[in-house]
């Protein structure tokens, strides 16, 4: 029997939005899906190019149920199981067969098959409820996987197996899970970020040592995070501002251990920094700290992880290259650091170093943040 229709424990995205599209799931709920900010390329989904300096809804329906941002793209998934896409799409990382840009979102395909999407700077991964890797955009580096430097403009499935779990796309590589908990990785790996004790680029997915207990992973620029069964951090690639949160600067081009807790559930690597949530419900952040990236009212960059504040109720942290937004577990919605275009949803263009929250609502139920703009999802 699918796990799906299982009616017990805490069901995953995935498995609400399965059984949404199945006619199983016992209580039916309300996605709607805002953006705002940057809007130059359309990424706000308002079929226009408008700043936004507060959420947004984009358009009426109330069926998303995954949101991924990318650099100037969004990537999602409806309940029914859809693919959609709009944004940005000069290398085809819209995945619409063409390289011509949209300003609110068109279906991607026609299947109703599809499970998890993260999308990154111009080259994304999707998993289907097979189990099944999906990959296509920008070719650079061998992002997508394909054994080849080439751009692909719809997605394409990586090799045939169907025991893909976890996918996690960044401006230079991806990293993925499967359901045995190993670890695989490729694109650029020019600073380590692949895991694979070397500076070598990979065009297809390769494993990363030889453990089985990996259970989340995050790609960031250069450097990627992850976070084992056991609760403990790691992490590799480019070490400069002290993104690897190992109290230096030095590239790690195999994982390293953070500190000796085993308290970490969730990592999100973004581009000069880095932040992870605890067991505990605290947030912790670490690198680079323009612009109050780390949300600890300065500016100054930090090599180890530094608690953000003393509040213990965060859930879910969503690092952007120049930005953050995080949901705390009552289902608000904050946002921190430039805010040039409006990405924080303060309704003004001005830069925070600590985190504000975005409007009154308390059913923020997912989030993307990506270069100066912000998508999320309400569930009621």
């Amino acid at each position: 029997m699918p796990q799906w229709k299982q009616y017990s424990g805490i069901w995953t995205v995935t498995q609400q939005a399965q059984a949404a599209a199945a006619e199983t799931w016992p209580l039916r709920f309300v996605y709607e899906l805002y953006a705002w900010g940057d809007g130059s390329y359309g990424q706000t989904g308002q079929n226009d190019q408008i700043d936004l300096s507060s959420p947004v809804q984009v358009g009426s329906l109330t069926t998303w149920a995954q949101i991924s941002a990318g650099r100037f793209h969004n990537l999602a998934i409806k309940t029914d199981g859809t693919l959609w896409a709009w944004g940005n799409n000069t290398q085809g990382e819209l995945g619409l067969t063409t390289v011509v840009p949209t300003s609110s979102p068109v279906q991607v395909g026609a299947l109703t098959n599809w499970s998890k999407v993260s999308a990154g700077q111009s080259s994304n991964g999707a998993i289907k409820t097979d189990g099944t890797l999906w990959t296509w955009g920008s070719g650079n580096a061998g992002r997508t996987g394909q054994n080849t430097t080439a751009n692909i403009s719809s997605p394409t499935q990586v090799g045939a197996l169907t025991d893909w779990y976890e996918i996690s796309a960044s401006d230079s590589n991806t990293a993925a899970i499967k359901t045995d908990g190993t670890l695989w990785t490729w694109g650029l790996g020019s600073f380590g970020q692949l895991g694979h004790n070397n500076v070598i680029n990979r065009s297809s997915p390769v494993q990363v040592g030889a453990l089985t207990n990996w259970a989340q992973v995050s790609s960031g620029h250069d450097h990627t995070g992850a976070v084992k069964t056991d609760g403990t951090l790691w992490i590799w690639g480019e070490g400069a501002d002290g993104r690897l949160g190992l109290n230096d600067t030095v590239d790690r081009s195999s994982p390293v251990q953070v500190g000796a807790l085993t308290t970490w559930s969730q990592v999100s690597a973004a581009e000069r920094h880095s932040g992870a949530v605890k067991t505990g419900g605290t947030l912790w952040m670490w690198g680079a700290n323009n612009f109050g990236r780390l949300g600890i009212d300065d500016g100054v960059f930090r090599s180890s992880p530094t608690q953000v504040g003393a509040l213990a109720n965060w859930a879910t942290l969503y690092a952007g290259s120049d930005h953050n937004v995080a949901i705390k577990t009552d289902g608000t919605l904050w946002a921190w650091a430039s805010g040039s275009d409006g990405q924080l949803g303060q309704n003004n263009t001005t830069s925070t170093s600590s985190p504000v929250q975005v409007g009154a609502l308390t059913t923020w139920f997912q989030a993307g943040a990506g270069r100066n703009f912000t998508a999320a999802i309400t569930k009621t």
